[in-house]
């Protein structure tokens, strides 16, 4: 027998060493996990008995064919075996990198904005107007005749399905002007109305060259500049608030000019013909009366002519305080009724009291006040001159206070009787709340005959 045949060899030489079912020793992916030895705890006490030894299995047979393991083809000596690969991700689509403002390195990455979805609006297409069966007015007829006016979106179709652009033209507050001022423009005989554009509301279009006409307006446009044109009831009311403080105001100035300046116009027109008339009566009596007797003259009438150098005070002197008859129309009034009946300049002993207006109807007393001790107050009668020097002044006391014109006035300093004469008048200023009063002397008694006295002439 041949030595070289795998069947007959020789006993003495070693054993090949068996070649392992897989040479490269890569573990497939396939291949399970081994069980654990002892799944539940009872299997550890009953071990299972170990399985016989494989028999001797020649290795030329392990050779031709390797051990398979379950769920793995069958492989080959010399070919590696496949492994498992994962699939690669479908590549993701990256906008363009799109640096804002600062594309250094340093400063981070900042995309661009996107901007936002605006969504298309189709322009509204005209309504053509409505015929009416009532008369229309002539905010109606104005806003119709405004709507019949070309604007956006009345061009012909073209037959491409594409939308008209809009007519260049005024905007929502000048349709509203022009269908405010309307009716203003229309003629009263039903004549065309003007528009903003140039054109009449009977021809669109207006006249060539001139400006775009204006935009038609929707019914409810419409309604709004037709109730825009309309006062409310708040405005209403607040104009005729407003008109009615500006009438309170413009009477409450005519009222303080006529307090202020009219009635010392008037009151100087009236003292002017009350000396006349008194000079008038002295000429044509020729000094025969005698303005001495009680009840000589009549209430309201004037009887002598007060002066006040320093003041510049010339006033005539009337019968009685009367304010209508009297003291309002400029005079100085002599205590004479009742039991404010004072004393004549002529009588040989008493109080001649007067009263005048401080502020308006010719204010004669308005600055008695700046009067001084020694400072003289002439009174012209019929018959004489009476001449009298300021003595004392009380500048504040009550309209109640009648001991200031008794014979002997309490307050003024005289303790004896005499000839005294009082001067009353409101205080302060502008009020009748008080009374001042001035109190002087007789001086002098001087006969018209001889002439004026020295306070008069000098």
């Amino acid at each position: 027998m041949t030595t070289g045949s795998p069947w007959f060899r020789d006993t003495n030489e070693p054993e090949p060493e068996p070649i392992p079912a897989d040479p490269y020793g890569v573990p497939s992916p396939y291949r399970e996990p081994a069980p654990a030895a002892y799944p539940y705890p009872e299997q550890a006490a009953y071990p299972e008995p170990q399985q016989a030894q494989q028999p001797y299995q020649d290795p030329a047979q392990t050779y031709q064919q390797p051990p398979q393991t379950y769920g793995q083809p069958p492989q080959t000596y010399g070919q590696p075996a496949q492994t498992y690969r994962e699939p690669e991700p479908e590549p993701v689509y990256e906008a363009p990198y799109a640096p804002a403002y600062d594309a250094s390195p340093e400063a981070p990455r900042q995309d661009a904005p996107t901007p936002p979805y605006e969504p298309y609006e189709a322009p509204e297409a005209p309504r053509a107007p409505r015929p009416s069966r009532r008369r229309p007015s002539d905010d109606t007829a104005v806003l119709e005749a405004v709507e019949a006016l070309p604007g956006p979106g009345t061009g012909t179709d073209t037959g491409t399905g594409s939308v008209p652009e809009p007519l260049p033209g005024p905007g929502r507050a000048e349709r509203r002007r022009a269908a405010k001022g309307g009716s203003r423009g229309k003629s009263r005989r039903g004549g065309p109305t003007a528009t903003p554009g140039g054109a009449t509301a009977g021809t669109p279009g207006g006249p060539p060259g001139g400006a775009p006409p204006a935009a038609p307006l929707s019914r409810v446009e419409a309604r709004r500049a037709a109730r825009a044109a309309k006062d409310s009831v708040g405005v209403i009311a607040s104009r005729a608030v407003g008109e009615l403080f500006i009438t309170f105001g413009v009477v409450m100035l005519l009222f303080v000019t006529y307090q202020l300046w009219w009635t010392n116009v008037l009151a100087g027109q009236e003292t002017d013909r009350a000396k006349e008339q008194i000079e008038d009566t002295w000429a044509n009596d020729d000094g025969a009366g005698d303005d001495s007797k009680p009840g000589a003259f009549e209430p309201g009438e004037g009887f002598a002519i007060m002066y006040i150098p320093k003041l510049d005070v010339v006033v005539p002197v009337a019968e009685g305080i009367n304010k209508a008859k009297v003291l309002d129309k400029g005079m100085v009034g002599h205590y004479a009724e009742g039991s404010l009946k004072t004393a004549m300049p002529s009588d040989k002993q008493g109080n001649f009291a007067v009263a005048g207006h401080r502020n308006t109807h010719g204010e004669p007393f308005r600055y008695i006040n700046r009067l001084q001790p020694g400072d003289p107050i002439v009174v012209e009668t019929r018959t004489a001159y009476y001449t009298y020097e300021m003595a004392s002044i009380l500048p504040q006391t009550a309209p109640s206070n009648v001991s200031v014109i008794e014979p002997v006035p309490k307050g003024s300093g005289f303790t004896e009787p005499g000839r005294f004469i009082t001067l009353t008048t409101c205080t302060p200023e502008f009020t009748s709340t008080y009374r001042m009063i001035v109190w002087g002397r007789l001086v002098e008694e001087r006969p018209r005959s001889q002439g004026k006295p020295k306070a008069l002439v000098g």
